[in-house]
């Protein structure tokens, strides 16, 4: 997996300033200026749930230690990287682990992928990136349909009335991560709508009551936390065993039923990618969006070099490497 949850993370820690990189143990790592641990045990957890929220407390610590700073998540040292440039020099394509997907899995209590040598984890790479591209390649026209189809909501707005952004954006990433994930079933906007709550009941719990240590002291928070989780298990179980018996190969779950992972691994591989995807997918576009709307003349350059790109052809995967990246266009 996850080459997407890697590349959604990247440009989502490029939004709001910094990137999460797991160093070898030291009290503080390698000699990087950064935070001592406030707690042997927990290390800035608190400091964390102090400031709000992890992109506040980020943005804090870079600019108190510059672009590249250090703290303790736990027991474990992090660096992060508050700066493209930055990121840029230390991406590792051979990589065999990611942290973020390290860290989300230890929260659900997940075991796959955890503990397995060298060559398990680069088997799981390969399968991972076979089943993206496999994705992308034969779902992008969908992709642009339910893109097109917001846009067209947008449009029939009255000027003057307020647009939802971060709820359509929500809905935008859970309706086509699903889709592409687990497949058509995920056409139908009933499933997505059961998606959803059960999303969000799980992610507050991770992103707030695993931290400060509130969900375990709340019996009512913590048996909804986990119908919903148990839900969503059920769902992703039900889901894989629907495509197998069909015998698609056209969405990321197909793949990864190709391949030689377990049930529970697919399960819990397919919880992580849209669980987390959404979020993610959401809040790049959420960023992108409103940092867009802040400069015409950005708008200006952006909409000069889609018409150069695509003249009057639809959006296609073929077109989209011509594109200017953010950080080398005009």
């Amino acid at each position: 997996m996850l080459d997407f949850a890697i590349f959604a993370v990247t440009f989502v820690i490029i939004l709001v300033g910094a990137v999460l990189y797991l160093y070898p143990s030291s009290r503080r790592a390698s000699g990087i200026p950064g935070l001592n641990p406030a707690d042997e045990k927990d290390g800035n957890l608190q400091d964390i749930v102090n400031r709000g929220s992890l992109h506040d407390f980020l943005v804090s610590l870079h600019q108190e230690f510059g672009s590249v700073a250090s703290f303790w998540f736990g027991g474990q040292p992090v660096v992060s990287l508050g700066s493209v440039k930055q990121l840029q020099q230390h991406i590792n394509p051979n990589q065999a682990t990611d942290s973020f997907e390290t860290m989300l899995k230890s929260l659900l209590s997940y075991q796959s992928g955890m503990g397995g040598g060298a060559n398990e984890t680069m088997l799981r790479k390969k399968v991972y990136e076979s089943a993206i591209n496999n994705t992308l390649k034969n779902n992008f026209p969908l992709v642009v349909k339910v893109v097109d189809e917001l846009v067209g909501k947008w449009k029939s707005f009255p000027d003057a009335q307020h647009t939802p952004l971060c709820a359509h954006l929500l809905g935008l990433a859970m309706k086509t991560v699903t889709q592409l994930a687990l497949g058509d079933r995920f056409r139908d906007d009933t499933e997505v709508i059961s998606f959803r709550k059960n999303h969000d009941a799980i992610w507050s719990e991770i992103g707030k009551g695993y931290l400060d240590g509130s969900l375990e002291k709340s019996s009512s928070r913590k048996g909804h936390y986990e119908k919903a989780l148990a839900e969503m298990e059920s769902v992703l179980l039900s889901v894989a065993k629907e495509r197998k018996a069909q015998k698609k190969h056209m969405v990321f779950v197909d793949t990864l039923l190709q391949s030689s992972l377990t049930e529970r691994q697919i399960m819990e591989d397919c919880m992580v990618f849209t669980l987390a995807g959404s979020v993610i997918t959401a809040n790049l576009c959420i960023w992108a969006l409103h940092f867009l709307s802040t400069s015409e003349e950005v708008q200006d350059k952006l909409y000069q070099e889609l018409k150069d790109v695509l003249g009057s052809d639809p959006v296609s995967l073929d077109k989209i490497p011509q594109l200017s990246s953010p950080h080398s266009g005009p």
